[in-house]
């Protein structure tokens, strides 16, 4: 069984955005993994621990050569080989994205495409639905908990919904996004494994053996010309702006102000 990864270098969302001009400003920023894609990642690595039918984890993401530094650290989290596709990631829309993936996903033959439920900096949420459809593959979005069938034939997919989980079993090959909860110790599985593991609330921290193993492990750089992909924009970001200032808040002195001023002012009641 193979299962192929997304990974999308975006800014860190810990350091403050600057807007210069139409576009945001980018330079002296820090870049990281994609949080979900990371997940993901760390969901494939867990079923591949807990059931002797994963054989290969393929990490594929899409930029520049400078996006290598990203897919180590996937490499070094414990993935078997990594998929570079040189492009401009910063300018592909959903729709672009999506066709990429389709490409290499033909290409691979993966039996499972996991992918994070959105990527922080667009938080779209449309690239992993447009795959699926143009592939025609049964989907799973916001999966909390995964499990696998013991002969790697479905996979069951946990989703949190407002009463509680709902589960969906899913045929293999399918597409399967994650939510943030795929990473609690018991969200990822296989039926009749008995594997009693114990995993941290979170993706795996690298360690030194896994940085140095990643050292070695193939990178496949590949073209989107290579891939016979055709590259249409269809949606383009014409400005970018801060939002406006926030006012500052005011002090009232009794109940009789404040309920006044929220059905006057505030209209509110």
């Amino acid at each position: 069984m193979k299962i192929l990864v997304t990974a999308k270098r975006v800014p860190d969302p810990e350091q403050k955005v600057k807007v210069q001009g139409d576009a945001i400003d980018l330079s002296g920023m820090n870049f990281v993994v994609n949080p979900f894609d990371e997940y993901a990642v760390e969901a494939a690595l867990r079923l591949k621990e807990s059931s002797g039918a994963v054989d290969e984890i393929v990490v594929l993401t899409i930029g520049s050569k400078d996006v290598t530094q990203q897919l180590r650290s996937c490499l070094a989290m414990g993935a078997d080989r990594g998929i570079l596709v040189e492009g401009d990631d910063d300018s592909l829309d959903s729709e672009q994205t999506a066709r990429i993936i389709k490409a290499v996903y033909e290409r691979e033959s993966p039996d499972l495409l996991l992918m994070g439920k959105q990527a922080v900096d667009g938080d779209n949420n449309q690239v992993a639905q447009l795959v699926a459809g143009k592939l025609d593959l049964p989907q799973a979005c916001f999966a909390g908990q995964l499990e696998l069938e013991g002969d790697a034939s479905a996979i069951t997919v946990g989703r949190e919904i407002d009463g509680g989980m709902e589960f969906k079993k899913v045929p293999l090959p399918s597409v399967v996004t994650v939510d943030l909860r795929i990473v609690m110790p018991t969200a990822v599985k296989t039926a009749g494994s008995k594997d009693n593991q114990e995993y941290a609330e979170g993706p795996r921290y690298a360690s030194l053996k896994g940085i140095m193993q990643a050292k070695k492990k193939k990178i496949d750089e590949i073209s989107v010309g290579d891939l016979g992909v055709e590259l249409e924009q269809w949606v383009k970001t014409t400005s970018v702006e801060t939002p406006p200032s926030r006012s500052a808040g005011i002090k009232v002195e009794s109940v009789d102000e404040l309920v006044d001023k929220l059905q006057n002012e505030a209209k509110v009641l």
